[in-house]
């Protein structure tokens, strides 16, 4: 792990319009999943539940948002529980507030448009989201947790080590829907190939869609695990991005925000979000997070 530890999705901004018909699903994270338990605070009407000071879309939990499969930050095990380095993270922000972790599946894009957010979908986001000026506008997002670096992937011995290569070749590159890849792609003159999430981006790949691949470096290593895609294909180039992931709250809830950073801070001075990242990333970072709370 030499560039990758330094650290996800990307840009095109705008707050998405919700509709009455928004769909989530709802998976365990540190307890079982109460399916649309975020929704009915605000779909009643009624006040948000208060934790240790903070108000909750629902009573005794934590709720986030996040965009399945993300691994290692955030996906489902063997059990069908939601795992991962985010949900860890996250985890301790719960414990914090004396309440449990509930994770709702939702497209990425009602993520960092701040939507679901706003529409009290959820507490928190948390989604391997890189902190942007675009987002900004919508979401507050708290102190730097990750460096973003991404990776292309293709073929083995295609020789095609950057997206400058991949252009002159006249190679279709795919990335994932509203992300700092499709950014990158377009910011060298590539009309890239987009696809919902980060499996159906691999499936793409597998089947012949595209020739290369463009997506967060620790998400392409967690592909790599598998003999079968790293008999057929490789990790051809990084890209240090210089960004940073963070993770979001609603415009203006700053009594959430100052228990996630302050949760945050703490693991990073202990020891545990070094723990927990050699534990998900596979070797020990390369740098760490400055706690700044």
């Amino acid at each position: 792990m030499a560039l990758w530890h330094k650290n996800r999705r990307g840009t095109i901004t705008g707050a998405l319009a919700l509709t009455a018909a928004f769909a989530l699903s709802a998976c365990g994270s540190s307890t079982p999943a109460d399916t649309g338990a975020s929704a009915s605070a605000s779909a009643s009407g009624s006040a948000p539940a208060a934790a240790g000071g903070v108000q909750l879309v629902s009573p005794g939990k934590l709720v986030t948002c996040t965009n399945l499969p993300y691994p290692p930050f955030q996906a489902k095990d063997a059990s069908g529980k939601v795992v991962g380095f985010d949900v860890e993270m996250i985890d301790l922000v719960a414990k914090k507030l004396g309440v449990t972790q509930e994770i709702v599946d939702i497209d990425f894009d009602a993520i960092k448009g701040g939507a679901a957010l706003s529409a009290g979908k959820c507490d928190v986001a948390a989604a391997g989201m890189t902190i942007t000026e675009e987002r900004k506008a919508h979401l507050d997002f708290s102190d730097p947790y990750f460096d973003e670096v991404l990776g292309l992937v293709t073929k083995k011995g295609a020789g095609v080590a950057t997206l400058d290569d991949a252009k002159s070749k006249n190679l279709s590159v795919g990335v994932q829907a509203g992300t700092t890849s499709l950014d990158l792609a377009k910011g060298k003159g590539i009309e890239a190939k987009e696809f919902k999430d980060s499996g159906k981006l691999l499936l793409a790949l597998q089947s012949g869609q595209v020739d290369m691949v463009v997506q967060d470096l620790p998400v392409v290593v967690e592909w790599m695990k598998k003999p079968n895609i790293s008999s057929a294909f490789e990790l051809s180039g990084q890209v240090p991005t210089k960004a940073q992931y963070g993770f979001a709250v609603k415009k203006g809830n700053a009594a959430l925000l100052k228990a996630v950073n302050e949760s945050l801070a703490g693991a990073i001075s202990d020891g545990t979000w070094t723990k927990s990242y050699q534990q998900w990333m596979g070797a020990a970072p390369v740098s760490t997070p400055k706690p700044t709370s």
